[in-house]
């Protein structure tokens, strides 16, 4: 069962207003699509039908692509007298992207055209030429070039867009044709004696990087290490765990020596060691002590009865001798292990201090020998590293006698397109399509997190932080005259079964016996609490309670109409008469409280009034109150909105609970969480908040009335 919503929120739901996060689920989210479907649907066809109307009014263009094969050489020199341009790497492949997208490589496309293929260039845009006009520039006529390298291969494409389907082709071979003209042209510069260079210097540095490692290999062994940087952390490491011990070792004897110093003068001026806490805590100390001042409290009451040599007299005083004795042995032992413990914590702090010292030296000794070692393994590494570099130089070398030759061939010419790639209308249809799904579901979803009414169990329960007491479906098919009297009708339908659903959870969540009186309120008018305060007041009569339904709304009182009654008798009718309470309530004839069915009474306004504070904050409206309960098992209260004016707030002093009614799609959740905390702060017992003028569906998924439909159907087939 849910806690009653009088006791403080739970942290998870009410203990932070300002965080409240609603988790939704797909279910839900398709409730707020079909909701909002006809304001979102026409959005989304309107975005999308634009963009695809602007995407289909697009120019024609054609798109052409080229292929170029890059020979990757045996061997190839890598001396900057030794020119090559070949590629080994994704590095040099990305270089002649760079060169294919210059615009040098540009200019000498445009300069081998021939007047006859810029003619076919701009063949495209003679149609939509102004008369006079002349057409663009050869420049112009190019248009975009993309050049991308085939991942985990040495081939390069080039891609040439153009209103031309032959002119795209063209120009796709063309930019291969010069990008391999340029190649041969810049390529030059054999020199063979790089060659010989390489390899009498590779032979040097061998040499130097031998001896150089030879040296440090001696060095080692005198020295005995195996690495100068491991044994330099081995010792490192050895000292900061050394230190560590010894801190702690050190710590330890002070903490000791301390606590024997402590003793020792508590022992010279004759105190109570007990008073020291390592004795007080030690062995079995603690239990004694509790046995002792046990015994010594049955020593001071058996006093005050018996004689002290009565017999159970002395026992006690035996047993209080011998624990006595056991607390003195204890703490005897007590402190014997102090001393024994003081001496093992100065013994283990000389043997670390002796070993600390040793690792300094050792750390000292590695000091002296780092000087002279990372020389030497400088120079190893120095000298191979400049052998390495040369053997690899000299591996690499090739003595080809045409190194101007280039070394990219054609591996695939361009060809005409036979269609536009753009307008591509696949793609259109693709792209509004997937548009007008996210701006549909985006306005849906954009229109929920704005819209503050209340519409589910999670508003109240989540977000106000209220108990949900029930749902009333939406009664349209019932008639107005009728619904106020659902429960004492006695009609089998959906409404009267949620009026007393609501009932069960009422008496669920009410912590108060009868009699009590209970406060029926709302947030604005029109959301159904007149209706609900009758039907709930028919259900607790239904039942066997005897229940007096007022009608506390002066400003537009309504009870009087739902029975068929008239409003010249009432409450304000008994206030203007004097306003003394009766020891007969249905007796007073200024009340005129009838019996309107079962165990039900009404008590109307008696008229109207457009300043009911005066009536509603004298003290002999709760004194009023407070006598009905002793003729009535449940006075059951109908006020005005809270949203409207204050009325509620002040009868809510008088009652001792309060339910609250939302209905679907109306109030703002802030506006209601506002007003049940100030209904919490008045310190009344708020049960609940009972959600009216829900449809059948919307019951289904917003609640857990999954089978309202269920028992409509069968209920109806049985009426």
């Amino acid at each position: 069962m849910a806690s009653p919503l009088g006791s403080p929120p739970s942290a998870s739901l009410h203990g932070n207003d300002d965080h409240v996060v609603e988790r939704r689920t797909l279910r839900d989210y398709y409730i707020i699509l079909r909701e909002r479907l006809w304001i979102a649907l026409p959005i989304a066809l309107i975005v999308s039908l634009s963009l695809g109307y602007y995407q289909a009014r697009e120019v024609p263009m054609y798109s052409a692509t080229a292929t170029m094969q890059f020979e990757r050489p045996e061997r190839v020199v890598l001396n900057e007298q030794v020119v090559d341009s070949s590629v080994r790497s994704e590095i040099d492949l990305n270089t002649y992207k760079q060169i294919l997208e210059s615009s040098r490589l540009r200019t000498l496309v445009v300069q081998s055209l021939t007047p006859e293929e810029i003619k076919l260039l701009q063949r495209p845009y003679l149609k939509d030429l102004a008369p006079g006009a002349t057409p663009p520039g050869v420049n112009a006529l190019v248009g975009n070039v993309s050049v991308q390298s085939i991942r985990n291969s040495f081939l390069i494409s080039v891609t040439v867009q153009n209103r031309d389907a032959a002119g795209s082709a063209l120009l796709a071979n063309r930019f291969t044709k010069q990008f391999m003209h340029y190649l041969i042209t810049n390529v030059g510069g054999k020199n063979d004696y790089a060659v010989e260079y390489l390899k009498s210097r590779a032979d040097e540095l061998r040499l130097e990087s031998e001896a150089a490692e030879t040296r440090l290999q001696e060095y080692k062994r005198r020295s005995n290490l195996v690495s100068l940087s491991a044994s330099v952390d081995i010792v490192a490491d050895r000292l900061r765990s050394i230190n560590a011990a010894l801190t702690t070792v050190r710590l330890e004897r002070l903490n000791l020596e301390v606590l024997s110093k402590q003793i020792e003068r508590i022992r010279a001026e004759g105190g109570n060691l007990l008073e020291v806490s390592y004795i007080s805590n030690y062995g079995t100390i603690p239990a004694l002590k509790a046995q002792l001042a046990e015994l010594t409290k049955q020593q001071s009451i058996s006093s005050e009865r018996y004689l002290e040599r009565h017999p159970k007299m002395v026992d006690l005083a035996n047993a209080i001798d011998i624990l006595r004795q056991q607390i003195q042995g204890n703490i005897t032992q007590a402190i014997a292990d102090l001393g024994t413990q003081f001496s093992k914590v100065s013994d283990a702090e000389a043997s670390l201090t002796r070993e600390y010292k040793s690792a300094e030296n050792d750390q000292l000794r590695l000091g002296d020998l780092s000087v002279e070692f990372k020389s030497l393994e400088q120079q190893a590494a120095v000298a191979k590293s400049n052998y390495v570099q040369i053997l690899d130089r000299l591996n690499q070398t090739t003595t080809s006698k045409h190194l101007e030759s280039s070394p990219v061939t054609p591996l695939d010419e361009a060809r005409a397109p036979g269609a536009p790639f753009t307008p591509n209308l696949k793609n259109i249809m693709k792209t509004c399509i997937g548009l007008g799904l996210l701006v549909f579901a985006g306005v849906a979803v954009g229109m929920s997190f704005l819209d503050d009414r209340v519409k589910s169990a999670w508003d109240i329960e989540g977000f106000i932080g209220a108990n949900l007491l029930g749902i009333i479906p939406e009664l349209a098919e019932v008639p107005d005259t009728e619904k106020h009297t659902l429960v004492t009708s006695n009609k089998t339908s959906p409404g009267s079964e949620a009026f007393l659903s609501v009932y069960s959870s009422v008496k669920i969540q009410s912590k108060l016996d009868f009699p009590k009186s209970v406060l029926v309120t709302s947030t604005i008018p029109g959301e159904g609490k007149t209706m609900i305060s009758c039907n709930l007041a028919a259900s607790f009569a239904r039942h066997g309670k005897r229940v007096l339904l007022i009608d506390c709304d002066f400003r537009r009182p309504m009870l009087h109409r739902h029975f068929k009654l008239t409003n010249a008798l009432g409450l304000i009718a008994w206030f203007d008469a004097g306003a003394k309470i009766p020891d007969d309530p249905l007796a007073d004839p200024n009340l005129g409280i009838t019996k309107v069915d079962e165990n039900l009474y009404l008590l109307r306004s008696g008229g109207r009034s457009k300043s009911p504070t005066e009536f509603l904050e004298n003290p002999i409206f709760g004194q009023f109150l407070d006598s009905l309960k002793h003729h009535f098992d449940l006075v059951v209260v109908d006020s005005p909105p809270m949203g409207a004016v204050t009325d509620a707030l002040l009868i809510s002093a008088s009652t001792d609970e309060v339910i609250y009614v939302c209905r679907f799609n109306r109030a703002y959740r802030k506006h209601i969480r506002l007003y049940i905390k100030n209904l919490r702060d008045s310190k009344n017992e708020l049960l609940g908040v009972v959600l009216n003028g829900l449809s059948p569906r919307r019951i289904e998924y917003y609640s857990n009335y999954r089978y309202y439909r269920s028992y409509k159907k069968y209920y109806g087939a049985q009426s």
